[in-house]
């Protein structure tokens, strides 16, 4: 999705938690896979692959989501995106695919990723940006740009830079939609829940009759174009999601709407208040109300990362539905907890986590991997957090060292 118009499992992955790991933030053009890298499962790009996705279109590095199956989706990147962006996107799409308990369509998404592999379910991240200047763009395969992807902790990301807005969690969800979950009105239904999908049409067709999304005369001929290709479902769906996690909330173009301006919510409260069946399409039915991947903080990053909400951090409309964060890189870098309960694993630096109240109201132990578990004995406040590679932790009354 451009600026102007919107347009358009289980990987086991060491995630190095309990390890202190530094990864580059930064591009880097040609270069071989550093042992480093390997560890992030992240690779050549396989033989079978490399004929088609080949260097000479730019195509350097390779990661995968395994479906339950034991086939992969597959994700092959060119070579000026960060590893960390390789990792953000797999992790994105991992998120998706993970069980939800008790949620309608979402409790068992074996289906969906087992179908995503039968489809040839491919990302891929490109250089730069959608400007029609990549030739691998004709290739099979959903796009997703570099310069679209923000990494938690990034320039791009704490600045909420909408010149660089985060389009991973819209261009990831329509290949889970195209090749896991289904689209109606096709010859044939490729995907695997097509009574979700009834909802989400019917939630669809709803919203842009009744002005919630496709809002404005200048999206007429981006409408008629989503009509002609049979997409109004994917984006649709997508304008909800991204304002879901709070991917809008710091948009400043427009004090009420989301995706720029085309639908209705920019916050995930003002969806449940103003699109009645969009907030039902969210309600324990396949997505997470929180983000189910440990983030990378990037190791550009120093200072202090709050996972709680503030108006003044412009990020935080996204980070709040944060649980599990690891930083990385060599800089002091800080946590501030929210109400979840959090995984937080300390980088090469010296690294505090802040919490809410007075030490006595803690209850602080250690788990049998020698972590540090700190338990709020106040509900619905700090949640229980389990630190690994901390130094400190602050209360309001004093600092503790761990």
């Amino acid at each position: 999705m451009n600026k102007v118009i919107a347009g358009s499992l289980a990987i086991v992955v060491a995630v190095i938690s309990g390890c202190k790991s530094n990864s580059a933030s930064q591009p880097n053009t040609h270069r071989e896979i550093s042992a480093q890298t390997l560890t992030l499962g992240i690779t050549n790009v396989p033989e079978e692959l490399s004929e088609t996705y080949s260097s000479r279109l730019g195509f350097n590095r390779y990661t995968k989501v395994t479906a339950p199956n034991g086939r992969a989706i597959h994700i092959i990147a060119q070579d000026k995106l960060s590893d960390n962006q390789i990792i953000r996107a797999r992790s994105v799409l991992e998120h998706y695919l993970m069980p939800y308990p008790g949620s309608e369509y979402g409790a068992d998404k074996t289906a969906v990723a087992n179908r995503m592999t039968d489809n040839n379910a491919i990302l891929l991240l490109l250089n730069g940006s959608d400007d029609g200047t990549n030739r691998a763009a004709e290739l099979d395969g959903q796009p997703l740009y570099q310069d679209e992807i923000q990494v938690e902790g990034h320039q791009w990301y704490i600045e909420q830079n909408y010149e660089h807005r985060d389009a991973t969690f819209e261009e990831i969800l329509h290949l889970v939609h195209d090749t896991g979950i289904g689209v109606d009105q096709y010859e044939s239904f490729i995907g695997v829940l097509p009574d979700y999908q009834a909802e989400i049409r019917n939630a669809q067709v709803s919203a842009l009759a009744g002005g919630i999304w496709g809002i404005g005369s200048e999206s007429l001929d981006w409408i008629e174009e989503l009509s002609d290709e049979n997409s109004l479902s994917q984006e649709y769906l997508a304008s909800v999601v991204d304002s879901y996690y709070g991917l809008w909330g710091a948009w400043t173009e427009s004090k009420t709407h989301g995706m720029w301006g085309v639908y209705i919510a920019k916050t995930r409260d003002e969806i449940m208040s103003e699109d009645r069946l969009g907030a039902q399409l969210m309600r324990n039915k396949f997505f997470h109300p929180y983000l189910t991947y440990n983030a990378r903080i990037d190791d550009s990053f120093s200072g202090d990362f709050s996972l709680r909400f503030d108006q003044n951090k412009p990020y935080t409309h996204h980070s709040q539905y944060l649980k599990d964060i690891t930083l990385t890189g060599n800089n002091d870098a800080n946590v501030i907890v929210n109400k979840l309960d959090n995984h937080i694993t300390g980088n090469f630096g010296k690294n505090t986590v802040f919490f809410t109240g007075d030490s006595s109201q803690y209850y602080i132990s250690s788990n049998q991997d020698g972590k540090v578990v700190i338990s709020d004995l106040i509900t619905g406040r700090d949640g229980v957090n389990m630190l690994s590679n901390i130094e400190l932790a602050k209360f309001k009354d004093k600092i503790v060292s761990l």
